[in-house]
């Protein structure tokens, strides 16, 4: 490491940056280079890095913007850095990580070592039945109105390093590029789908709700996975008062709740009597509300309890129809299970942690799925789809790990 260089930047964190990096895959920014691209010419390309980054000279490029479906009637843009640029921003977040991490709230669940969104569903089950009532809270665009002054601010009470906040200062302002090449300057907020940005959003977040809730009201509960917050009230009364105290406080960091989005709910279950206008939420990909249960005696009760949403059904029936698997009749059944067995694995292994049974339609659809391909493939089944479901029972009870959702208890359909 040279030693005229004004910032100590170590050439191992780069390489390690990028190994994080890669790791995590992701898609090419506005120069279209992909981290094949990058790699074919590896050790010059981490050298400049590295260089630019210790000498001060290390300018950011724009941001490539492209937007993705949030949900039936919103779309969520995310910035997505070039290649090199997220490896320099993981620079950073492993120098600042370190002394940030040790002073977030411990039911702060979002791009967090150690903790996990199915952590924070699984609190909010439990504090669901503990307390009557939730605060759902919406904040209106929160990764695009982060305030840059503000986050400057607790950026430098974290660290003194010059040059980690010199380059936070400047992802914060490099300008996004939109899909037609236009630049639009930004003045406030931080790229989602950035590598630092959900450690600022934590940061910001940490201060502005956290913190605070802690020191003023430690006796309301919450778990929060970036900027999903649920909060779990003893009355109604006390969720229409701590909403107005929280506005008031997002408003000093130049954030505001969603009007409509958010919400307060009744975590109606058999003990819990009376009709109310909101009886459901939407926390991180499951439905919470009023459903049908048997204890472990195997009596029926009415509980409040989690279970895969229809937005992530919806998505879960779109991935299926994109695979077109009974048009894949050139492939071996082997390879279509190698195919789709990780993406059915991680539907199984997080939407199946709450109420399984809400997964049965998706796991049947797929079964549904490979009996028309067998239908197609082989000409002794005569586009049978019943003597094709046969043969792929058989096959199951020979192989039953061959598909993932094969070892799931899902109901059967008609033929199966």
């Amino acid at each position: 490491m040279s030693k005229t260089k004004p910032f100590s930047i170590s050439t191992r964190i780069v390489g390690e940056a990028y190994k994080r990096v890669k790791a995590n895959h992701g898609a090419a920014g506005v120069d279209n280079e992909s981290l094949e691209d990058f790699e074919e010419n590896l050790e010059n390309n981490l050298y400049k890095i590295w260089n630019r980054m210790s000498s001060g000279s290390y300018f950011p490029p724009p941001v490539r913007t492209v937007e993705i479906e949030k949900d039936e009637t919103r779309k969520r843009k995310l910035g997505i850095p070039t290649v090199a640029d997220r490896i320099a921003q993981m620079v950073v977040k492993i120098n600042l990580e370190p002394n940030i991490e040790p002073h977030f709230h411990s039911d702060s669940y979002g791009y967090r070592p150690g903790k996990s969104a199915i952590q924070a569903v699984g609190k909010a089950r439990e504090l669901c039945w503990k307390n009557d009532w939730v605060l759902d809270l919406d904040i209106k665009g929160y990764f695009d109105n982060l305030d840059h002054e503000i986050t400057m601010m607790l950026v430098r009470k974290h660290t003194n390093s010059k040059w980690i906040a010199l380059y936070i200062e400047r992802w914060l302002k490099v300008p996004a590029q939109q899909e037609d090449g236009t630049l639009h300057d930004r003045n406030k907020g931080t790229p989602q789908g950035g590598v630092i940005s959900p450690l600022l959003a934590n940061l910001y977040l940490h201060y502005a709700f956290d913190e605070w809730m802690q020191e003023n009201y430690p006796t309301i509960p919450f778990e929060r996975y970036a900027d999903d917050i649920i909060l779990h009230c003893r009355s109604e009364k006390q969720a229409h008062w701590i909403k107005a105290r929280i506005k008031e406080r997002l408003a000093e960091f130049k954030l505001e709740l969603h009007p409509k989005k958010t919400k307060i709910v009744y975590c109606k279950d058999g003990k819990r009597k009376g009709n109310y206008d909101n009886e459901k939420f939407d926390f991180l990909g499951f439905e919470f509300r009023p459903r049908k249960a048997k204890n472990k005696y195997g009596k029926c009760f009415l509980g409040f309890i989690p279970a895969v949403g229809k937005g992530a059904i919806k998505e879960m029936y779109q991935t299926i129809r994109d695979w077109q698997i009974q048009r894949k009749t050139g492939r071996t059944l082997e390879g279509i299970a190698r195919h789709i067995n990780p993406i059915v694995s991680g539907w199984i292994s997080y939407y199946g942690s709450y109420y399984k049974s809400a997964l049965y339609s998706i796991m049947s659809h797929i079964n549904w799925k490979l009996v028309k391909w067998v239908a197609r493939k082989y000409k002794r089944m005569k586009g049978s789809q019943r003597r094709a479901a046969k043969w792929l029972n058989r096959i199951k009870e020979k192989e039953p790990s061959m598909f993932a959702h094969w070892l799931f208890p899902y109901k059967k359909m008609a033929g199966q």
